[in-house]
């Protein structure tokens, strides 16, 4: 397993792989209209070029180099909050999941939180999202609870989960 830091020329890439995890993650949580929306305006090109050019904001493409094929991405922002990296998307294709590769990313972002001196990860579940029991296995905690209009007339309803880096 390797961890490719993405550019702008991934951004295709991107956008294939969280549009097939997705449709299978939110397929029974989520309408296809507000799948479509949320993929359209939180993955849209403009969008992840915009994260790309932020010096916190750091895209992770996940590729396996057995099978030289990308099995997923995560994206997270340090400084977010005060000595606090934001974990904004993690995603896995489902021929992936049950492999560890979602240990091994958060493991991955947990040093490069410590290398940060932050202290803290933060992230957002939605509440019907079985990855929540995955976060918990890994040290989360659910620390709150919060519904956001998306625009369009979706919401967003979460839990804000957290783990603190703890230094040796």
């Amino acid at each position: 397993m390797k961890f490719i830091k993405a550019t702008e020329k991934d951004i295709p890439v991107i956008q294939d792989l969280a549009r097939r995890s997705w449709m299978h993650a939110y397929a029974e949580i989520l309408s296809p209209e507000q799948i479509e929306y949320m993929l359209n305006t939180m993955y849209s090109e403009k969008e992840i070029g915009n994260h790309l050019q932020n010096p916190d904001y750091h895209y992770y493409l996940i590729f396996d180099e057995v099978n030289s094929s990308f099995d997923g991405f995560l994206g997270y922002q340090h400084g977010y909050e005060e000595k606090t990296t934001k974990l904004h998307r993690i995603y896995l294709i489902p021929e992936s999941k049950g492999k560890r590769i979602g240990k091994m990313a958060l493991d991955f972002l947990k040093e490069k939180v410590a290398k940060s001196l932050d202290a803290r990860i933060i992230l957002n579940v939605n509440k019907e999202n079985k990855a929540r029991k995955f976060y918990e296995s890994q040290g989360f905690c659910v620390y709150n609870e919060v519904v956001v209009d998306i625009g369009e007339g979706f919401i967003m309803d979460d839990y804000e989960m957290e783990f603190y880096i703890t230094w040796i």
